[in-house]
């Protein structure tokens, strides 16, 4: 039907339209400007990008994510307390050598009256006990009773100094002035530790690092949560009227929750206290109206093993009902 010059004029035509339809399809965009387009438009989205990753808010939370993770890192590396962190802690200036030098005096003199007050048979071990007493549990059990003491004192007056700084910063009073007023105005060991804070300003420290080595000095919670806010707000700026305030609110408020944990703990803590009084109250009974019904006890070799026995197992429920009784908030 058709020759095969036709043939051969069909083929290298519909060649040339498909390869003028190739090129068509790749040219194109570049003739008529989509292809800059598209360029443009990815442009402008990587512009946005950098622009939202780097705006004040995206800046401000990476400052306070920043500060948080190396307030973090920090407190992990304070983990560890030391002997005179110990002794900050509970309010004296002493050096831990002379601490030492105290436990052993207490050691000799509780285990020499100690070994002049009960019977030849039990000297050694009482006298050991007594200096162990004496030498490391008492000394170290005075200073936790009075860091204890101290960091309730200050827990308790805590609020109220930021108060005071708030009302101050809302006034328009610096932050340096409203942290003079407190230690000067108000009571130990809030005064004294707020004192040192200014102080350690005097000779060039940032009240950020200041804070900080005040929550040395008072491992708690609360100083914590001022550290931070401090912290966040020299870096990141922001209403720190505002902050201080939440954190006023949320210190009362954990106030409060202490309050109702001991309310609600206090009938299981007066239970554990007679549980734990009553076998030495019915000894004392028995040897005050009996003597030689219980001194077989300390005399012989099988009583001072049921007396270590029974000391052993009142101790381990002693530390047992303290656990029980004792909730963290």
């Amino acid at each position: 039907m058709f020759s095969p010059l036709m043939v051969q004029f069909a083929i290298m035509l519909l060649a040339a339209l498909a390869v003028g339809g190739l090129v068509y399809a790749i040219a194109t965009p570049y003739f008529n400007g989509e292809k800059k387009a598209d360029q443009r438009i990815a442009k402008l989205a990587s512009e946005k990008k950098e622009r939202a990753r780097y705006s004040p808010e995206q800046k401000r939370r990476k400052a306070v994510l920043d500060v948080l993770d190396e307030l973090d890192s920090r407190q992990k590396e304070d983990a560890k307390i030391s002997m005179r962190q110990r002794l900050l802690q509970a309010g004296f200036s002493i050096s831990p050598a002379i601490f030492y030098l105290a436990s052993a005096t207490s050691a000799v003199v509780l285990g020499g009256i100690t070994y002049m007050f009960v019977g030849e048979s039990v000297a050694i071990y009482a006298t050991g006990a007594a200096i162990f007493a004496g030498g490391i549990g008492m000394p170290r059990w005075v200073i936790n009773f009075l860091s204890a003491r101290r960091q309730r004192k200050f827990v308790s007056q805590l609020a109220n100094a930021i108060d005071i700084i708030v009302r101050g910063v809302k006034t328009g009073l610096p932050l340096n002035d409203c942290i003079g007023i407190i230690a000067a105005e108000s009571p130990a060991p809030l005064g004294e530790e707020f004192a040192k804070i200014v102080e350690e300003q005097r000779i060039g420290v940032t009240l950020a690092k200041g804070i900080e080595r005040m929550y040395e000095r008072m491992p708690l919670q609360e100083v914590s949560f001022l550290s931070i806010v401090i912290s966040i707000q020299s870096a990141a700026g922001g209403n720190l009227a505002e902050a201080l305030q939440n954190l006023s609110n949320v210190l009362r408020e954990r106030k409060k929750l202490e309050g109702k944990v001991r309310a609600f703990s206090q009938e299981a803590k007066s239970s554990a206290a007679i549980i734990g009084a009553l076998p030495i109250l019915v000894m004392g009974a028995v040897y005050v109206s009996k003597p030689d019904y219980i001194m077989i006890l300390f005399d012989e070799r099988s009583g001072n093993m049921m007396l270590a026995g029974s000391a052993v197992w009142m101790l381990m429920g002693v530390l047992v009902m303290r656990k029980m009784i004792n909730f963290d908030y």
